[in-house]
């Protein structure tokens, strides 16, 4: 099919500055950095240096924008045919490329044009261009692969199969399974997406429509983003499909992806959304992006996802009547919120989720407490109650532990939902509600559309209130034991071992407990939530969240 790449110019601006900031040593580690020019040693895979997963993105370079194209042969048992370009700017003289790819064959690669050597090494597709490139240029890689939606094995993410075609959840690590790429969230990028289904078949991508083409049975959708994306938040919408329509606060555009048999069932949900983007924008100011909406895909995967501009939830939530529905719009609003927080201001690093996890779970207790008058102090007494339990199993908020071997995604523990939003509510309890809110205002303003780090929030946060809070975020971030609540010294640890209890809907627990439907810990965006046969039982086992 005819591909024409976005044109990288525009980019440039954002491109340098984000080559200005990235300076911090643990993302360009030096022991990587040396091999950038070893063109006579044997390929090995690279990564920016994350604490968390140190081999997933590539130093050398910031990727300005992606063009990605997707060929849906009509069953989501079979490969997809795609070819991705990606323009970048190099911030180092290159020998050899390296880009993340690890489920899909590779039928060749051009750089600027000309055809370039490529083989793999771990989960790294290394290109050898005829010409090595200097640092301070603008390069054009063009992969033209094969995208498998069956899942690899040992692996999660990358493309959902939903009951009438593919949609993606490529949180945290999976976005190289779909497609090649840097895929680490501290480089952002504009994306171009264009999916070729035939007839019959609706595609959906992040951003704004950009224009149909129809031939030969088939059709070809194309969407570009306005707004800087993280590969982790990209989300493609293959299926028998309905896009409903409607407008957000400020004229926004709304649009819903739905399976078009569900339209009547899921249409009392969808229309919740404008009013909730306007408590949202109450909060914190005007929504970040575009577009947004809701993908509501066929499929049970155990999990509701912020992909950028649409957002991605399980149909049976909304139609299988278990939760309360406070509850079911709690868990809409945390992943609008992620929109802010998250997605339009990214973590620098992995370390940095608590920002993203901690600031959505607390507005999504917000408004249950507001809309709902389910006490937001109750859940943050209760999730105070197991805070020791959760830094002990998954490290203190803003120093988690690394995964396990072969399970990335559990990084998404109990201590970076409830255990964060602890932190944002102590921090409210030390500085006060006026002081408190104008931070956050101020930090989704002043990083929209670029990544930052727990110590800018940490910077920030003694600039609003005008005070040095070094010893305050050293305890609750760091800290092995939670320290004492401001203004609630009566609140105590929970002891270890107690026999576990059913919570009430809302409050935190901890994984393995048995809860009613509704209960804490946060089953939702970005994460882990009871689903099919579990969703259907009067009681639901919470799980890490993704």
């Amino acid at each position: 099919m005819p591909h024409t790449p976005h044109a990288p110019g525009p980019a440039r601006p954002r491109a340098a500055r984000t080559r200005r900031r990235r300076t911090s040593a643990a993302l360009l580690a030096s022991a990587v950095s040396v091999c950038l020019v070893a063109a006579s040693a044997p390929a090995v895979p690279l990564g920016v240096g994350d604490r968390l997963f140190p081999y997933l993105g590539n130093p050398g370079y910031d990727v300005a924008a992606y063009d990605l194209s997707f060929v849906y042969p009509g069953s989501n048992s079979e490969p997809l045919r795609a070819v991705t370009t990606i323009d970048a700017w190099t911030t180092a003289d290159l020998d050899r490329i390296n880009l993340d790819f690890a489920h899909g064959t590779v039928e060749s690669v051009e750089v600027d044009g000309d055809p370039a050597q490529f083989r793999t090494a771990g989960e790294d597709l290394v290109i050898t261009p005829e010409d090595s490139v200097s640092d301070g240029k603008w390069v054009r890689i063009t992969v033209r692969h094969t995208s498998d939606p069956v899942p690899a094995d040992g692996r999660e993410g990358g493309w959902v199969r939903t009951g009438d075609g593919l949609a993606m959840a490529n949180q945290a690590d999976a976005a190289h399974l779909v497609f090649p790429c840097n895929d680490h969230p501290s480089d952002k990028a504009m994306f171009t997406v264009r999916v070729t289904a035939p007839d019959g078949y609706t595609a959906v991508a992040n951003g704004l429509p950009a224009g149909t083409h129809k031939a030969g049975g088939s059709t070809t959708w194309t969407y570009r983003t306005h707004h800087p994306m993280a590969t982790e938040l990209t989300q493609v919408s293959i299926g028998r499909s309905t896009v409903l329509h409607r407008t957000g606060p400020h004229g926004l555009p709304v649009r819903d992806v739905v399976p078009t048999q569900y339209r009547a069932a899921l249409e009392s949900w969808l229309e919740k959304t404008p009013a909730q983007i306007a408590w949202m924008e109450d909060k914190v100011g005007r929504y970040p992006f575009e577009v947004y909406g809701l993908l509501m895909a066929d499929a049970s995967t155990g999990f509701e996802l912020e992909t950028q501009t649409l957002s991605l939830f399980e149909r049976e939530l909304f139609t299988e009547p278990v939760y309360p529905p406070w509850y079911v719009e709690s868990i809409m609003v945390h992943e609008l919120a992620h929109q802010w927080f998250g997605n339009s201001v990214g973590p620098r690093t992995w370390s940095d989720l608590w920002l993203n996890e901690g600031h959505a779970t607390w507005y999504e207790a917000l408004y249950a407490e507001e809309k709902a008058g389910e006490p937001l102090q109750d859940r943050m007494k209760a999730a105070y109650g197991a805070s020791d339990r959760w830094r002990a199993a998954g490290g203190p908020p803003a120093l988690p532990e690394p995964p396990e071997p072969g399970r990335k995604i559990g990084i998404f523990r109990p201590v970076v939902y409830d255990g964060s939003a602890l932190v944002l509510y102590a921090l409210r309890q030390e500085i006060g509600r006026p002081a408190f809110e104008r931070l956050q205002r101020e930090w989704v303003g002043r990083h929209q559309d670029d990544t930052a780090t727990t110590e800018d929030f940490v910077r920030l946060a003694a600039e609003v209130s005008g005070r040095d809070l070094d010893a305050f975020f050293q305890g609750w971030l760091y800290g092995e034991k939670t320290p004492p609540m401001p203004g609630h010294p009566d609140w105590k640890q929970e002891p270890a071992g107690q026999p576990e209890s059913v919570a009430k809907p809302g409050s935190a627990v901890e994984p393995g407990s048995v809860a009613k439907p509704g209960s804490g810990g946060s089953a939702r965006g970005g994460g882990r939530a009871v689903s099919g046969a579990d969703r259907r039982a009067s009681a639901a086992r919470q799980e890490p969240l993704r």
